[in-house]
């Protein structure tokens, strides 16, 4: 199996340099081979090597056991830094009728794209394991994105020193006051719990209706609503770990909360889970959902680009199809404990039990990913000191 990591000074080069690329890219290496009759894929993702791992060692594995046909390799922009220049590239392709490097998207901005246009739609039709998906789940993302699993936010804390975790955000942030040097978010370009902690104080200082906007559109006038927010993170530095230091990543705080170095921190529900299988933090480890606001949460969505080959739509199709039924769910919930997204009485009973409370239609959406880029950005401008 291969993976083809992006390089950032080529994802960041003029659309038309990077486009080309993409093309040559697609056209040497994702073509349907007739000699063969096999058919090649490119998984494309947008996110951290945890996702990576899934696809690698545990889906396409699987997959391919499956279909002996088709062939999947990946290519991964870490952390999603370039998904701004990632969509540009897309919507030109699309608007020039020519394909890009991948095959299916596995990113945050999916529901975004799809919007925009630039990922085929998507039905129980072509995809029939998608019918078994919640209605409320599935319009989440819209009409081309493809929900395979959900996480979300949660507090996490260290049983031993806290008794009485906070409850609300406003708890959360007396809390991080009243016990400077014990609390830590990794900087939101870095990772999505730092960004939803981010997310969820300006969220605080919000209406109802600005959230809205924030989570489905785009207005950047509206970022000015921010300000507030952005001096509340401000404000707490000085009560951070190491008065102003900001991990890097997901698994620096998570690594963080489990040598002991600090006793609070947002994690993502699924690393949460998979972490303490594995033992990087301890069961002493505690994690629980705030309130007013809640953390974010969502599905995470796959999506085919609009100008993919038949031969490629088609085997794109059924390794989504293979993602959403019984064994492809069990995979997401044992390798990255990703909840899932088709009805828990289809699963086993260990995997039922393990998410019996959760509920990945009734979560607090994260903002658009134009508005997330753009808080990424302002808080490297406004926050470290």
């Amino acid at each position: 199996m291969k993976t083809r990591a992006l390089a950032g000074l080529a994802i960041a080069a003029a659309a038309t340099v990077a486009l080309s690329g993409c093309v040559q890219s697609a056209n040497a290496s994702n073509a349907a081979d007739p000699s063969s009759g096999t058919t090649d894929l490119t998984v494309f993702i947008s996110g951290d090597t945890n996702v990576q791992d899934l696809w690698e060692k545990s889906l396409i594995p699987a997959f391919e056991k499956q279909h002996p046909t088709i062939h999947v390799s990946t290519s991964i922009d870490l952390h999603g830094e370039h998904d701004a220049q990632t969509q540009a590239n897309l919507a030109t392709a699309v608007k020039a009728g020519k394909r890009v490097a991948y095959d299916l998207v596995d990113a945050g901005f999916v529901s975004t794209a799809g919007k925009a246009g630039l990922l085929t739609k998507v039905s129980a039709t072509s995809i029939p394991n998608l019918a078994n998906v919640p209605e409320a789940t599935k319009q989440q993302g819209g009409t081309s994105a493809i929900p395979y699993r959900a996480s979300s936010v949660l507090l996490a804390y260290d049983s031993k020193k806290v008794t009485d975790p906070p409850k609300t955000l406003d708890d959360l942030l007396a809390w991080i006051r009243a016990n400077p040097g014990q609390f830590a978010y990794n900087s939101p370009s870095s990772g999505g719990s730092g960004g939803s902690f981010v997310a969820t104080v300006l969220a605080k200082y919000l209406s109802d209706s600005e959230q809205e906007t924030m989570q489905t559109s785009y207005d950047k006038s509206l970022e000015s609503e921010w300000d507030k927010g952005f001096q509340a993170l401000k404000d707490l530095g000085p009560s951070m770990y190491q008065k102003g230091v900001y991990p890097n990543g997901n698994d620096q705080v998570v690594q963080m909360l489990g040598s002991g170095q600090i006793s609070m921190a947002p994690v993502w529900s699924d690393q949460f889970i998979t972490s303490q299988k594995t033992g990087i933090i301890p069961k002493t480890i505690k994690a629980v959902q705030i309130a007013d606001p809640s953390f974010t949460g969502s599905a995470s969505f796959l999506g085919i680009p609009k100008t993919e080959p038949t031969a490629q739509k088609r085997a794109a199709e059924e390794l989504a199809d293979f993602v959403l039924s019984s064994s492809g769910q069990q995979l997401v919930a044992s390798a990255v404990s990703g909840y899932p997204v088709i009805p828990l009485d289809s699963l086993p009973k260990s995997v039922s039990e393990q998410f019996a409370d959760a509920d990945p239609s009734n979560l607090r959406l994260g903002f658009q990913s134009d508005f997330a880029a753009d808080m990424n950005a302002a808080w490297d401008a406004k926050v470290p000191q």
